[in-house]
């Protein structure tokens, strides 16, 4: 028979696991990259502009994180993340197509062909602008390689 004092004692023991367990699987998510330095993606469709998401409305996609808006972006974006999703996982198209892996500023956009694509400046949205089959041929040609490498 076990004594009160050694089956509090595992009931605390088991409660510190459990714990722990619950922290660490809190963390994984945070631990994850936030896309569009966490501006709503489905904004860009919707309201034609960027719009900061909220951390109460957040989705984990491609492992990343995405914020959005409200309830009702963030119900979007779960039914068709390919359509919302900025192309290149929100690096700047720009610098893909240079062939270098950069996070783009979010107020730097355009959608061509119903994909959104972010830059880090200006100058990216009007080159894209000017020549978009051009670059974004040879921006997926180059993210095969750059997918898996770290941002600069």
């Amino acid at each position: 028979m076990i004594s009160r004092r050694a089956c509090l004692a595992l009931c605390l023991v088991g409660l510190r696991i459990e714990n722990s367990t619950a922290r660490a699987q809190s963390k994984q998510p945070a631990s994850l990259r936030l896309v569009l330095k966490g501006y709503d993606p489905v904004a860009y469709f919707t309201d034609a502009m960027p719009i900061p998401g909220k951390p109460e409305y957040e989705a984990v996609y491609d492992e990343a994180r995405y914020r959005f808006a409200s309830a009702q972006h963030l119900e979007l974006f779960k039914a068709d993340p390919d359509r919302y999703a900025p192309q290149y996982a929100g690096s700047c198209a720009a610098a893909v197509v240079a062939g270098v892996k950069i996070e783009a500023e979010p107020e730097h956009w355009l959608i061509v062909d119903g994909k959104l694509f972010v830059f880090a400046g200006a100058a990216g949205v009007n080159k894209m602008r000017a020549n978009p089959a051009e670059m974004i041929a040879k921006g997926q040609e180059n993210w095969k390689t750059l997918v898996v490498a770290p941002h600069r």
